[in-house]
């Protein structure tokens, strides 16, 4: 199938579901069909995001005839059911994570996507920055030594006030970890993906500095105009700190937030080792600082000197800034060159990581529950290039 012959449906069209719709039509497919809340919403989503057809209900999208890939966008708790019908309808699947709210839902639906003769994958499309994939070549190749020590955060503020709210802070709708499962889990992969190192083990505390929030959409997306809903008691944690083991013998620390004032999207890992350092920040994602006893350097983005893993992501000469959305539009062109080439590209996250991450969710929220130490395991390791 050519990528023009594609014909991809949108299930859930607020923020994230718009950047898959974008980053659907670059790739060359057709954007065929959305579903939203109501049926009115995606009438109008349609005609924002170019669809050929709006569809009354999700459920209708991901088993309809007209479709070929589903990209599931919507709350939470939806995600298993829509990407189970979807796989059983033979469809290809991008899932946005979690892949389910709880571990065991999430590896059940990684195992029928082993089964099937389809594609899926889960966005964890951080790993689609060039920078990103030239730190796990040097780590791959040696070049720092043996890793002893992962750190980092990743910091927010979009739920600082109490004004502040969205479905995700439901338990109900966003399952019972909002900022490790939302966020944390990013970091995670990251760290997973660079170092090739396993979480074996951790210990998670966790906090909910907010304890009630105001009725009503988050006031910068969808605010009422009053913003005086009444308040409610919020479950979700706003804060998690997690302490972990290796399967290769380093240590690790980990501060998710998303009540930190100022910081809007900071994910910060560090990887230190015997011979040197390297450290990635997403919000200057054009440098690589890289560490050693005498020296540190940031390494720019230039396709010319990156390795060739890295470069192949860097399409754009050194000098014009990558982001976020090009990461989303790498990410996306790897699943539908697996989709109509056969390719198998190097780094796509798929559903067995959407389970390892819905596991690691687990493993924090009982530890921070248990205020003990919890075994995650080392199951379907990272693949790292050698």
């Amino acid at each position: 199938m050519r990528r023009s012959e594609l014909r991809v449906g949108i299930a859930g069209t607020g923020f994230i579901g718009a950047v898959h719709a974008r980053s659907a039509r670059l790739a060359g497919a057709q954007v065929a069909g959305v579903a939203a809340s109501t049926p009115e919403r995606a009438a109008a989503a349609a005609s924002r995001l170019g669809a050929t057809k709006a569809y009354d209900s999700a459920e209708a999208l991901v088993t309809a005839d007209d479709i070929d890939v589903v990209h599931i966008c919507t709350p939470n708790h939806l995600h298993a059911p829509l990407a189970h019908a979807a796989l059983a309808a033979g469809k290809h699947v991008v899932c946005e994570k979690p892949l389910a709210t709880s571990a065991a839902a999430a590896g059940a639906l990684a195992d029928a996507a082993d089964s099937a003769a389809t594609e899926s994958a889960v966005p964890f499309v951080y790993r689609y920055y060039p920078t990103v994939r030239e730190a796990r070549e040097r780590v791959a190749r040696g070049d720092l030594g043996a890793v002893h020590l992962l750190h980092g955060t990743y910091l927010q503020d979009w739920l600082l006030s109490p004004d502040d709210d969205n479905w995700r802070v439901d338990a109900a709708l966003g399952g019972a970890s909002r900022a490790f499962a939302d966020i944390g889990s990013h970091w995670c992969d990251l760290a997973e993906f660079v170092s090739g190192h396993r979480i074996t083990r951790l210990c998670a505390r966790t906090q909910t500095v907010v304890p009630e929030r105001r009725d009503g959409p988050a006031r910068a997306a969808f605010a009422a105009a009053d913003g005086l809903g009444e308040l409610r008691s919020v479950a979700t944690e706003d804060v998690a700190l997690v302490q972990f083991e290796t399967d290769g013998g380093a240590l690790g620390s980990l501060v998710v937030s998303q009540v930190s004032a100022g910081r809007k999207n900071r994910l910060w890992l560090e990887v230190d080792a015997a011979g040197g350092a390297l450290a990635f920040e997403q919000e200057d994602p054009e440098t690589l600082w890289l560490g050693r006893r005498d020296q540190t350097t940031l390494l720019r983005r230039d396709p010319a000197t990156l390795a060739p893993a890295a470069a192949r992501l860097a399409f754009l000469p050194v000098g014009h800034p990558q982001g976020y959305a090009d990461c989303f539009d790498l990410f996306v062109a790897d699943v539908y060159a697996a989709i109509c080439d056969g390719a198998d590209p190097d780094g796509l996250p798929r559903f067995a990581d959407g389970a390892r991450a819905a596991r690691l969710t687990d493993a924090v929220m009982e530890s921070a529950r248990e205020q003990r130490w919890v075994d995650v395991g080392v199951a379907a390791p990272v693949e790292v290039p050698r």
